[in-house]
């Protein structure tokens, strides 16, 4: 693995911002002792090859931070933030079935529903997606890259759209855009990074979740239908569990859809560094999410066993 570049975390500079190419004027002069001077005007930057041939620095050099690989942008924070809150409000929609659940629950039910469930699928989605693309960032950032989470405005409205819409999420919020030279191991080393924390974040979760609601009683309480909020009453208990079942098949699902070898999803990266790590990595996805999918085990019977121990 190739050494840490302190040079990946230059932040003042996103080589992935799109700009217009200027065209930079330098002007001279040669003195009588045969010295040639340059000058340039007050608004004018020169261009950072050209000036470190000719040995002057830059107007305003790039600052470097001093901080970890575990380190995040104010841009960065920014595009995670804007990413995070869509992703919530396209999930809080598809968990009300979109516009035509208000036909059959009313507006207020409706409302109140997808107001409730926000929170809960922002704690059981939330850390698939966020800790899957901060997986990619630092294994980029280990291998000497410039790597930074961007949101993709144009991908986060069609998500809400369609979910509004129809009730179905399918959303591209962004991803992790990484600048610098690396070999094809490396490579795929960063594109699988991120399904495999999904895959840790399964495994983590069936014990996790099956402890709290264990020890919190969840599974003790009558529980009758999906809502959230029954005469009134806040009915916590639902919204524990259902916490603990989106983790568990959130995690599966999207370590699933990224590992498909498709166009710029992490599988085709990770087959084309190597065949028997894709091959692995897919099928144990697709054997969880097909049996899930059977019925041969299912999140809430698995966290309900669990938390019989507690």
């Amino acid at each position: 693995m190739a050494g840490r570049d302190s040079r990946a975390d230059i932040l003042d500079d996103d080589p992935f911002r799109n700009q217009k190419p200027r065209v930079h004027r330098v002007h001279s002069h040669q003195s009588q002792d045969g010295t040639i001077h340059f000058e340039t005007g007050a608004n004018t930057r020169v261009n950072p090859l050209f000036a470190q041939m000719m040995g002057f620095a830059q107007q305003q050099p790039a600052q470097m931070h001093k901080g970890k690989i575990w380190h995040f942008s104010d841009e960065e924070k920014k595009h995670l933030r804007l990413a995070t809150a869509a992703f919530t409000v396209a999930l809080g929609f598809m968990a009300v079935g979109g516009v035509w659940g208000i036909e059959s629950n009313g507006f207020s039910s409706w409302f109140i529903q997808f107001f409730l469930s926000m929170p809960v699928l922002l704690l059981a989605v939330g850390p698939a997606f966020l800790l899957h693309e901060i997986g990619h960032k630092i294994i980029a950032k280990k291998n000497g890259c410039w790597a930074e989470f961007r949101a993709d405005p144009g991908g986060l409205r069609f998500g809400i759209l369609l979910s509004f819409f129809i009730g179905i999420l399918f959303m591209a919020p962004g991803a992790v855009m990484v600048a610098g030279l690396v070999t094809r191991r490396q490579n795929g080393h960063i594109a699988i990074a991120g399904p495999l924390v999904n895959f840790g974040l399964f495994l983590i979760g069936i014990p996790l979740w099956g402890i709290i609601l264990g020890l919190t009683g969840a599974f003790d309480a009558d529980i009758q239908g999906a809502s959230y909020l029954v005469g009134g009453q806040l009915i916590w208990q639902k919204m524990l569990i259902d916490v603990g079942i989106y983790w568990i098949g959130a995690n599966l699902i999207l370590g699933l859809f990224n590992m498909l070898p498709f166009g710029p999803l992490d599988g085709n990266k990770v087959k084309d560094w190597n065949e028997n790590a894709f091959y692995l990595t897919i099928s144990m996805f697709a054997l969880l999410v097909i049996t899930m999918f059977m019925g041969i085990w299912t999140p809430l019977e698995t966290l309900e066993m669990i938390a019989s121990i507690f």
